[in-house]
């Protein structure tokens, strides 16, 4: 007897997660999966229905990993532009109101 094989939005439906999520989850074996063309594409639902209850629907799989020293380097590394941009600004608008 063949099942049906459910694509990656049917699982995230019936996981109540994100696709990107079910993604991640297959590549790490947390839900059997099968390849199509080198894709995870396909999924039993016998086989997710065993699975179901380890996965908590809505919890987020990407956490903010770091100290806070580290966060912040980070933000000034990837915005260190708009950074220098805004100090010359407030430079030029001190030189205009003291001049």
């Amino acid at each position: 007897m063949s099942s049906k094989l459910l694509t990656i939005r049917e699982v995230a439906t019936l996981l109540n997660v994100t696709e990107k999520e079910v993604v991640d989850l297959a590549q790490s074996g947390d839900i059997p999966a099968y390849k199509v063309g080198g894709l995870y594409l396909r999924f039993k639902k016998e086989q997710l229905d065993n699975v179901k209850h380890k996965i908590k629907p809505n919890q987020s799989l990407v956490s903010i990993e770091g100290t806070v020293f580290e966060r912040t380097k980070d933000f000034i590394y990837h915005n260190d532009f708009y950074i220098a941009s805004l100090a010359i600004i407030f430079f030029l608008l001190y030189l205009i109101v003291t001049l």
